[in-house]
């Protein structure tokens, strides 16, 4: 709890039921020798009153807690410092405009801790000095680096590192972070802002501006431009995590440098200052091929690699999840986009060294077909949209005939 940004507390269950009545027999049913423990003389509690879907007045509450009288509290109450919390939890379904008279059930037990929601809040992008049009979401953040295992002074990488939103959520567990992106402009803090009523970015928007304000400076190792599909590290393994979230051509391009023209450097291969290397198309088969080889090559044994992987709904299977032989799957978790769209939170974990074939054997993996059609994400999403909105449009035909 120390951790999760999913769970609001925890709580050791002592009774429920679907009345009052039904919660005092289950209470009266739980072990006293148990209850004693927290409620003996020399002890202070307080009794909290949670409603999900309905908000009692505070009288009502005070009604709630006096009725909890049959209990064995011999000690004393102390709102303010309690050494023991407990709390009724009145459930009253999940409908909003359909909210009951009486709670669908109800629970009582000993608050054990709380999650770590408040993370959302403080750490929300609406807030952050330096953020682009794909800063991802304070909340995933959090979620990818647990799923990372992220930890004090473990380095983490993250090759498509935008405005750097995933290396704040890895900081604030104590890890080191670094990264890359093509992208000269993000990297640098430089040309036109992502927010409202501002025209260009400022002199101090950056990633490393980003871990400042959180209090996490300390922990930036570097950022640089780089193309991920290009080796530019040494051989080893270094990074004790990979959590990234690659481009899938909706919002960002996703581009690599190269060119299909036989002549790719000018001449006598010298490059001035100004020179800006070209371009050409990265696809998403290929994003996800290298970052799976680089992984098995720059993870350490049983270190992690956590990614975001698009997916045409009407076509997805398991069979579409990227593989390596030095990686094992551990979980895929799907967000919905659109009726017709998700990504699927791929988490994975070096479990071997890599070999000499080992980066070609997706060439050999019957699910290297469909893993290819990742390819065609940004039309089937595209198509998807325009189909929807045709769709609007008929029944606004028809609505006005």
């Amino acid at each position: 709890m120390a951790r999760s940004v999913c769970a609001k507390s925890v709580f050791e269950l002592w009774g429920h039921g679907r009345t009052h009545s039904d919660l005092r027999s289950s209470l009266m049913n739980y072990p006293r020798e148990e209850m004693s423990l927290f409620m003996s003389r020399d002890s202070t509690y307080k009794i909290d009153v949670y409603t999900f879907n309905k908000t009692l007045l505070f009288s009502d509450r005070i009604k709630r807690i006096d009725a909890m009288d049959y209990l064995p509290f011999e000690g004393a109450v102390s709102l303010k410092n309690p050494q023991h919390i407990f709390t009724l939890i009145e459930d009253y379904g999940t409908d909003p405009n359909n909210i009951p008279e009486d709670p669908n059930y109800i629970y009582f037990g000993r608050w054990i801790a709380d999650g770590q929601r408040e993370l959302i809040r403080s750490h929300s992008v609406k807030n952050r000095h330096f953020i682009g049009n794909t800063s991802m979401d304070a909340g995933l953040s959090f979620i990818m680096a647990n799923h990372a295992k992220v930890q004090e002074n473990d380095l983490v990488f993250d090759p498509f590192v935008g405005t750097g939103s995933l290396l704040v959520a890895c900081s604030h567990f104590g890890a080191y972070v670094c990264g890359t992106d093509i992208e000269y402009n993000t990297i640098h803090g430089k040309g036109r802002s992502s927010r409202k009523n501002q025209k260009w970015r400022g002199p101090d928007e950056n990633i490393r501006a980003n871990l400042r304000q959180y209090g996490t400076e300390k922990t930036y190792v570097d950022v640089m431009v780089s193309d991920a599909s290009k080796p530019v590290w040494r051989t080893g393994a270094l990074f004790d995590a990979i959590v990234t979230d690659p481009p899938y051509g909706i919002r960002e391009s996703t581009r690599r440098t190269g060119s299909h023209k036989d002549i790719t450097k000018p001449p006598d291969a010298v490059y001035t200052d100004s020179h800006v290397p070209v371009s050409q198309a990265y696809h998403l088969s290929d994003i996800f091929t290298d970052l799976l080889n680089f992984s098995a090559h720059r993870l350490v044994t049983g270190g992690r690699l956590v990614y975001w992987l698009p997916v045409y709904r009407p076509e997805y299977c398991e069979e579409m999840v990227p593989s390596h032989p030095c990686l094992r799957l551990l979980s895929n978790c799907e967000q919905m986009l659109s009726s017709h769209t998700a990504r699927r939170l791929i988490t994975m974990e070096k479990i071997k060294d890599p070999e000499e074939l080992d980066s070609l054997s997706h060439l050999a993996d019957p699910r290297f077909s469909p893993y290819q059609g990742h390819n065609a994400f940004r039309e089937k999403y595209f198509s998807g949209l325009n189909k929807r909105s045709c769709k609007e449009d008929a029944k606004s035909d028809v609505g006005g005939k």
